[in-house]
């Protein structure tokens, strides 16, 4: 064969080629797909949980989440049944997840559903309980490095797996008898009774549902008629009963995973709101038979919700990722000298001591002036909000109000655990648990600096 012809003929073929990988390209241009992934994320008996040692497993822990893959860069959200991820523990899940996705680290957000019988992760913590001699008793370390290596693991698994995706739907009910607020204020304008998880006072039960946010949200992804996946948001501390070391995904967990079931297998994945102020209080005496019956009223709600959805095309024209990293103000009371004396009091119990701890690496990082990060995702007229901590309620509330009717913000809330409760302004005024002792890292200065970052992400 003449050279010059079958150079000619590789050329002719070469272009050929690319010009169909460029018709090809511009076909799938602001294209969006995602993948999915569910990890096992239970903790061995004999590894510490929250309140105590795990010794059994009612229900198993998982960590859920999706990897959107379109035109700009990957974005991951994650949820997890455990009590808590933060300080260093967010900063590794993060870095790992992102470096599985091949995306920077301000583009995944890690949250949990604070289940109290579920696993604390945090790193910084875990070195100060060392330095007094409190290593293993709170924090098992190498289990949660396996759990966040496995999850990185699945996230690349999800990518090569990733499906398109056409539509978005939308839906939304109201969950009956299962929120309350857990502050009751007297007339002097003071928290005059506390109304927590599970409650068998008279007063409290009694007393009105007080502010909360009673819609249950559904968001799906599809391709074409087919469901990839469903991700439900509601606003409630998921407590039944706990604390004996038995673990369990809890009522939220176990509503999720029941309609996971009767939608085939289609992927459910439960976000926690702004939970802070709110439990089961009102409706739940913490008794055994009561963890279904709350169960049942949120996979109630959540199948209305996806009954009611509606569904819309999407295109990645219509997508949009924003964050900003924020220091949230120290709280006055979080003062390293009274730490340090909590911790090497020999006579305080492993909880007080472990809070001790908590807070101190929470003084640390604020120290370090290490930046929070609020992020959005806009999927069309959805917004998905990512945020700190346990919130109060009014944060979520107050961010729906900043788009216009017509538009949806889900609150995803427990991502960084570190400053523990985020109270609004007033309540620091106010008295009760929350704003109290050191369970709340911040300063009532951080409403400000908080509302000021949630709309920044909300802004189109």
């Amino acid at each position: 064969m003449n050279i010059s012809i079958k150079n000619e003929t590789m050329y002719k073929t070469g272009f050929l080629v690319a010009l169909l990988f460029s018709i090809t390209h511009l076909t799938i241009a602001g294209q969006i797909r995602v993948g999915v992934f569910n990890v096992d994320a239970t903790p061995p008996v004999g590894s510490p949980v929250a309140y105590a040692i795990a010794r059994s497993v009612t229900d198993p822990l998982s960590a859920r989440g999706i990897v959107i893959l379109s035109d700009q860069k990957p974005i991951v959200l994650c949820a997890v049944d455990w009590i808590g991820i933060s300080n260093e523990g967010q900063d590794v899940w993060r870095k790992q997840l992102a470096q599985a996705a091949n995306t920077t680290i301000d583009r995944v957000s890690v949250h949990v559903l604070h289940q109290h019988d579920g696993v604390r992760c945090d790193f910084t913590i875990e070195k100060i309980l060392e330095q007094y001699g409190l290593g293993g008793t709170s924090i098992d370390n190498p289990f949660v490095s396996k759990v966040i290596n496995n999850v990185a693991a699945a996230v690349t698994e999800a990518i090569k797996n990733a499906q398109p995706v056409t539509h978005i739907g939308f839906g939304q009910a109201k969950v009956d008898s299962v929120a309350s607020n857990r502050r009751i204020l007297g007339p002097d304008g003071k928290v005059a009774i506390i109304r927590w998880s599970s409650s068998k006072d008279p007063a409290a039960i009694t007393a009105p549902e007080g502010l909360i946010d009673p819609w249950l949200k559904s968001v799906s992804l599809w391709n074409g008629d087919k469901p990839i996946v469903v991700m439900s948001y509601y606003t409630t501390h998921p407590q039944s009963y706990y604390g004996k070391g038995d673990v369990t995904c809890e009522f939220i967990g176990i509503a999720r995973n029941a309609r996971e079931k009767s939608l085939n297998g289609v992927p459910h994945i439960n976000f926690n709101g702004a939970s802070g102020n709110i439990s089961a209080g009102k409706y739940n005496d913490g008794s055994v038979p009561m963890r279904p019956v709350l169960a049942a009223r949120v996979e109630i709600a959540m199948k209305k919700a996806w009954d009611s959805t509606k569904k819309r095309r999407i295109t990645s024209d219509e997508m949009s990722w924003k964050n900003v990293g924020i220091i949230l103000p120290l709280g006055k009371n979080i003062i390293e000298e009274d730490l340090r004396k909590r911790l090497s009091d020999q006579k305080a119990t492993l909880s007080e001591r472990y809070r001790a701890a908590e807070k101190l690496a929470w003084y640390q990082r604020s120290m370090d002036k290490t930046a929070v990060n609020i992020s959005s995702l806009r999927l069309g007229k959805v917004w998905l909000l990512n945020v700190p901590g346990e919130l109060f309620v009014e944060y979520q509330l107050a961010a729906q109000k900043l788009r216009p009717s017509g538009e949806y913000v889900c609150t995803a809330a427990y991502e960084e655990y570190g400053p523990g409760y985020i109270g609004t302004k007033i309540a620091y005024s106010q008295g009760g648990y929350e704003t109290g002792d050191i369970v709340s890292g911040v300063a009532p200065e951080v409403e400000e600096v908080l509302a000021k970052a949630i709309e920044q992400v909300l802004k189109r």
